[in-house]
């Protein structure tokens, strides 16, 4: 059933009820304030007769109906009552609505009280049908009874009365639940519209594959309402709180959150705000911040997602060694083809011994390289990127050279490769680049793991980094190239060593050239040296 449907049976069973219970209590209501109303008239009907002289007076005379009958008919016209009966102590009628009944005994078997003095109101059941009593004795002068008087209303009177507030009673609810019916149609159709039409059971598949999607996203999700208070927060945001309880947190203002923090603004402009550098704890983030703005293109909330920096740089680094190696196979491929080119050429002019002597050389150089990096360097990693730069260094027609005392086969199993060849890949990239528009174009690579230490240097023949730029050379954005996004390289080196508490340092060569050197130690915690940072 959907639920505008149940908001309109809902609503409109309430009003039913109401409306029949106001109906049943009112009428009831009705019904005693009636009788006690009349009954009250009655009884002061009858005790205003009772006290009336000519009354007492006639009871001495030998035909007291002669003058008490016309005093009760005229009364009970004026007060529009059923009877005025009068009678004396034994119950014989002095006066009857129906002048037959005079003399006769009253009926109805409730005298006994006024007959004993004490007023009362009774229902009983008379010569004229059930009716409501109001009975006053009558006293003489020396106060004993003499007579009593019944003052009547039928039970039929009330009855038809009570009939004609019913119907009143019942028009109205007819009424109450035409408007109640029509207010329920609106106000299912104002939900239905408030949450845009969907039902339930789709409300909370959306909130469950909300909570899904934020928890399942890498960065942290922070949404607040339009008091500034947290709303929404997913695991990654909370471990930058330092908590994995997201009690501690729904319901506080992101001020106290996250102190000090620019995710603490809100956007009352109702602007949108991408990949902002901001801190957070001790940390820097990159950080999204969108509006959440209603129909009434209100700003309700907000929308904050972040990410550490650091991440990021570790993505950008593995993405970088995927376009190195990339790099690396098109340098080889081009490379072979060329040469395959020229074996070819050679074949078809009959040139037998040169395309041997082309192809010994070449198969010789790789195969020497391949056992050398096999038996002194046998991870695959920096051994693969050792040989796509050396293919890429020939396509560049630069010399690279891996030192013969060169030694990496000790790299700790908890040293992550991928640093090892950011720092490589990079140091080697930049050395080629530099050489490339030299008139002496080598680079020169040694590689040990003798003592606690792994050592990384890298030499070119390049004219080297300006004194004035030594101090900048490490930050992100800094290059010596011209050439827009550039000044990456170096600081992921950086970054990646001092993720392992290494160093490294810069110096000139004889030629003027550039030595990078990389000391990173084998048990990641600065073995013993103490020392970690960069030197120039």
């Amino acid at each position: 059933m959907r639920l505008q449907t149940k908001l309109i049976l809902l609503i409109s069973s309430l009003v039913i009820l109401v409306i029949a219970v106001t109906g049943i209590s009112s009428g009831y209501l009705m019904n005693q304030s009636l009788k006690q109303q009349m009954g009250a008239r009655a009884l002061d009907v009858a005790t205003t007769i009772s006290r009336m002289p000519s009354i007492r007076e006639a009871f001495l005379t030998p035909e007291p109906w002669n003058v008490i009958q016309p005093v009760a008919t005229d009364i009970q016209k004026n007060i529009e009552a059923e009877f005025v009966v009068i009678g004396n102590h034994e119950g014989i009628r002095y006066s009857h609505p129906n002048p037959e009944q005079i003399g006769k005994e009253m009926v109805g078997g409730d005298n006994r009280l006024v007959l004993a003095g004490q007023p009362t109101v009774t229902e009983a059941i008379g010569s004229l049908g059930p009716s409501l009593r109001g009975k006053a004795p009558i006293f003489n002068d020396a106060g004993e009874v003499i007579g009593l008087v019944s003052v009547g209303f039928l039970m039929k009177d009330i009855e038809r009365a009570e009939t004609q507030y019913r119907r009143n009673v019942l028009f109205f609810g007819l009424l109450a639940l035409l408007v109640g019916g029509l207010g329920a149609l609106l106000i299912s159709r104002n939900v239905k519209q408030s949450i845009l039409g969907l039902e339930p059971r789709e409300i909370t598949q959306l909130y469950q594959e909300k909570q899904a999607i934020i928890q399942s996203i890498r960065e942290g999700i922070v949404a607040t309402d339009a008091r500034g208070k947290v709303s929404t927060v997913n695991s990654n945001a909370l471990k930058f709180i330092g908590t994995d309880d997201e009690r501690k947190v729904i319901g506080k203002p992101i001020g106290e959150v996250f102190s000090g923090s620019p995710l603490a603004l809100h956007l009352s402009e109702g602007k949108a705000e991408y990949d902002q550098e901001i801190i957070i704890g001790d940390q820097v983030v990159i950080a999204n911040r969108l509006p959440i703005i209603n129909q009434q293109q209100e700003v309700v909330g907000v929308v904050s997602s972040f990410r550490s920096k650091s991440e990021l740089y570790s993505l950008a680094k593995e993405l970088a060694q995927v376009k190195q190696y990339a790099e690396a196979l098109r340098a080889q491929t081009h490379e072979h083809s060329n040469k395959l080119y020229m074996i070819y050429g050679l074949i078809q002019l009959e040139s037998y011994q040169e395309a041997i002597e082309v192809i010994t050389k070449e198969v010789g150089v790789h195969q020497n390289l391949v056992r050398f990096i096999m038996k002194e360097i046998p991870d695959p990693i920096v051994g693969g990127l050792l040989i796509g730069n050396f293919n890429r260094a020939q396509e560049l027609q630069v010399e690279l050279e891996i030192d013969e005392e060169s030694s990496f086969s000790d790299i700790p199993p908890e040293i992550d490769r991928m640093d090892l060849a950011t720092i490589l890949g990079n140091l080697i990239g930049n050395a080629m680049e530099e050489v490339s528009a030299q008139e002496v174009k080598k680079v020169k690579v040694f590689l040990t793991d003798l003592g606690t230490d792994l050592i990384m240097e890298v030499e070119d023949s390049g004219k080297g980094i300006p004194d004035e730029d030594l101090d900048k050379i490490f930050q992100l954005g800094y290059s010596t190239k011209s050439t827009k996004n550039r000044g990456v390289g170096l600081a992921l080196v950086q970054q990646a060593v001092n993720k392992w508490n290494g160093f490294i340092s810069y110096a000139r060569n004889s030629e003027g050239g550039s030595i990078f050197t990389v000391l990173i130690p084998k048990n990641g915690r600065g073995g013993q040296h103490e020392h970690t940072g960069t030197d120039y």
